[in-house]
């Protein structure tokens, strides 16, 4: 293991193997301040980011953070690494792939050629000597693009998910919330309930409602109950209507075993996903979900920082090729991201890092009521995403979630974004929205229709 120093000042500053310097040359936040990991000064930070500047990309495929030995992860890393692809890279520092990253060599098509030769790793190291501006003009450079029933990830085109959550799991809330998303134009990537039980059976009606609405009314979009991967397995085997197969994942083994799962447990939940063969357009059907601090709310970071654990999860998610990936950036709690600053920095290196390695990502742009953060603060890394290209985002309900309890996006900030960048929705979507009289388009801007769709007015007055 190899030591580095820089110094600044007439000060030198020594760092003892890759993973303290990454760790100290991580942008202040409290999760690493509370593991005892962060830098001790912002002088020492910046010895460590100059450090860090030099250190040959080649080297991160040499000195393993977490031991190969230990950690399935780190295996995965390394044996799946496509040298072939790395080489266009493989002469740079961290600082020159920086460079590069914002040079005009670096477009969408040389990006995604490159995905599959870039380690978690990697990218972390690169997120941690960008500013804001870099992060997202690295990021709105690439693309990645899944599908199922309809397509995601396509440039000018941002795809939220509905989530109608309700603290009882009761239909008729639930749907209620589901006419109200959709009648803004939300729910192309997902309509998706975070469950209040997590009873098999329970879950299964939850599937098959939502299995009646888009059959209803033909909606070219795809459901999920976000439960446990086991849960959804044993719900297959009762022959429920299972689109997308969902689980929590982090960047270590070990954290992983804490939520319960394994490399092999989630290729289990993948292969049911796959037999189900409902996909019309594609077979991308897991949906992961991930966030700062996981790994150190565990103990199961092995001294690692805690966005390097979060570049990690991306690998993870990368192998089963989804259709959905978002790091609910705020929701651990101030804890981790202490602050509106620390949240918007997050959610952009999370999502630069995980475009980079060539995983459809999203966010959910939300803080716990507990932060020091508000609705401000949203509004700016949801303005930010936007320009960054994010694939989709969560569209909530007035921005509260009132099952899970933290404050996040609502229906209407989907539209905000949509019409301030000239975004729309995923296409098949968006032609589903015009035939039913939801929305329409002004010039390449998106506008609310004239009034409630015939279809949607019988279906509000069943509902009472």
């Amino acid at each position: 293991m190899a030591n580095y120093a820089h110094t600044v000042g007439g000060q030198t500053w020594r760092f003892d193997g890759l993973r303290e310097l990454m760790a100290k040359a991580s942008p202040a936040r409290s999760g690493d301040r509370l593991a005892g990991l962060a830098a001790d000064s912002d002088a020492e930070r910046a010895a460590a980011q100059m450090a860090l500047a030099e250190v040959p990309l080649r080297r991160f495929l040499d000195e393993a953070l977490i031991p190969y030995e230990q950690d399935e992860v780190t295996r995965l890393i390394f044996d799946g690494h496509d040298a072939g692809a790395f080489a266009p890279v493989a002469h740079l520092t961290v600082g020159d792939f920086r460079n590069w990253l914002l040079s005009e060599q670096a477009d969408e098509a040389a990006l995604a050629a490159l995905a599959p030769g870039l380690t978690p790793e990697m990218v972390a190291a690169v997120s941690k000597l960008m500013r804001v501006q870099d992060l997202v003009l690295a990021a709105q450079k690439t693309r990645v693009v899944s599908r199922f029933r309809n397509t995601l990830g396509l440039r000018g085109r941002m795809a939220t998910r509905l989530q109608p959550n309700h603290p009882t799991d009761d239909p008729a809330g639930i749907a209620a919330s589901i006419l109200d998303g959709l009648l803004y134009g939300n729910g192309d990537a997902v309509i998706g309930i975070n469950p209040a039980t997590d009873s098999t059976a329970g879950i299964c009606e939850l599937l098959k409602m939502l299995d009646a609405v888009i059959q209803r009314y033909e909606i070219p979009t795809q459901a999920c109950v976000l439960t446990h991967v086991t849960t959804s397995i044993e719900a297959i085997e009762r022959g429920a209507p299972v689109d997308l197969v969902f689980q929590s994942i982090a960047g270590t083994e070990a954290a992983n075993a804490s939520f319960g799962i394994s490399l092999a447990t989630l290729r289990e939940g993948y292969e049911a996903g796959l037999s189900q063969r409902r996909g019309t357009l594609g077979d991308n059907l897991m949906y992961f979900e991930t966030g700062q601090g996981s790994a150190l709310s565990a103990n199961a970071h092995h001294g690692v920082d805690q966005q390097t654990c979060e570049a990690r999860a991306y690998a993870v998610a990368r192998h089963f090729k989804p259709l959905l990936v978002n790091t609910v950036v705020g929701f651990i709690g101030p804890e981790y991201l202490y602050n509106g600053k620390q949240i918007i920095r997050a959610g952009l290196e999370d999502h630069f890092c995980a475009k980079l390695l060539g995983v459809p990502m999203g966010c959910d742009i939300c803080y716990t009521n507990h932060a020091e953060a508000d609705q401000d603060d949203m509004d700016m890394l949801l303005t930010l995403l936007g320009a960054a290209g994010v694939n989709f985002i969560m569209g909530i309900p007035g921005s509260d979630d009132v099952m899970l309890n933290y404050q996040t996006t609502s229906f209407h900030d989907a539209l905000y974004l949509r019409q301030l960048l000239g975004l729309r929705p995923a296409p098949e979507f968006e032609d589903w929205l015009a035939r039913m009289e939801i929305l329409r388009l002004d010039g390449n801007r998106l506008q609310l229709g004239d009034g409630l769709p015939p279809a949607f007015r019988r279906a509000l007055a069943q509902l009472g």
